[in-house]
């Protein structure tokens, strides 16, 4: 399938997870695939998972093509040389920018800061989290700026969360995610007339290798009933929910959806691409709309409600957004 043929793209923070998963479908549709990472190959001996030479081989296996690029995104030299090589080897041409990197998911998932408050935790919770996941990406965002202005066309999207609209993990995480979405709202609406696109995408819930693994870990290790069946429970909605790749074919259909800039400088859910584009995920696995009331029913524990609820029942997105309403 080449629907992206000639398209270039970076991928930034694809040695796994949602970023290796964008990376392999948009290499597998015919774009030419830039993707980064700290680490061509983990040192021998560590128990890191991915690097980005593994996935550019599971592109290449797949047909596509792909360059990966040493890049320390915490390191504006590093994302620099990064934008430059890409201009140098494609005449100046970027169709496609994915902010995706991330350093903290260890941070907040493993117990470094969940659980306390953010008078409690260091001042450097705020760098883990936000250097690489939010000044990163506004950086990428003006290097590839630069390069699509003068084309006129182009996409960035921020791989954001609904953390961005109720507080979720931590204040460092809540605050960075909106950031992400504000950024889009507010790049967007100063490329709206050079016609780049800027989105804010939000992924349901994402069964990744680090999610599930510490999702099983949790399981194996609660100490009473009910933590025990918190833990279950959470494992059971990650590891049915949408695949690490579901999120690239969504990318995928916004690269070539000639009405894209309707939504440009919006939050987009990739369940309303789903149906929007008629896509579906690996057998399994679908993706979870957090405005649909059977989803928000099982999620707060109501699964006999949720059960008899129909599918197609949804919140309203103007209610959904008054659920993180600042003002008094």
């Amino acid at each position: 399938m080449t629907v992206l043929g000639g398209k270039v793209c970076i991928v930034t923070g694809a040695t796994r997870g949602i970023g290796k998963g964008i990376a392999l479908q948009l290499a597998e549709k015919g774009a030419k695939v830039y993707i980064t990472g700290r680490t061509l190959d983990p040192p021998k001996g560590s128990d890191v998972v991915g690097s980005l030479r593994e996935t550019a081989r599971e592109i290449e296996a797949r047909g596509g093509t792909c360059i990966p690029v040493q890049c320390d995104h915490s390191k504006d030299a590093d994302i620099e040389q990064l934008f430059e090589r890409v201009k140098r080897e494609n005449d100046d041409q970027l169709d496609i920018l994915v902010n995706n990197a991330y350093s903290a998911v260890n941070t907040i998932m493993q117990g470094v800061t969940l659980g306390k408050k953010f008078w409690e935790q260091g001042p450097g919770v705020w760098d883990e989290v936000n250097n690489v996941g939010l000044r990163n990406h506004y950086i990428c965002s003006v290097y590839a700026a630069r390069l699509m202005v003068p084309r006129k066309r182009g996409l960035i999207i921020n791989i954001s969360s609904g953390g961005g609209l109720k507080y979720l993990f931590n204040a460092a995480y809540g605050i960075g995610k909106e950031a992400c979405d504000r950024m889009a709202a507010d790049c967007g609406l100063e490329l709206r007339k050079h016609n780049v696109a800027f989105i804010s995408l939000w992924p349901g819930p994402v069964a990744t290798e680090t999610i599930v693994s510490m999702l099983q870990e949790g399981v194996q290790s609660s100490a009473d009933g009910k933590q025990l069946e918190r833990a279950k429970k959470s494992l059971k909605m990650f590891e049915n929910s949408e695949t690490t790749e579901f999120a690239g074919q969504c990318i995928a259909g916004l690269a070539t959806d000639s009405e894209v800039m309707k939504m440009s400088g919006k939050i987009v859910l990739t369940a309303d691409l789903a149906r929007k584009y008629g896509l579906t995920d690996a057998p399994g696995h679908a993706p979870q709309d957090m405005t649909q009331l059977k989803f928000m029913f099982g999620y707060i524990g109501y699964n006999k409600l949720a059960a008899v609820t129909p599918g197609f029942l949804r919140i309203p997105k103007w209610l959904l957004a008054l659920g993180g309403n600042k003002f008094y």
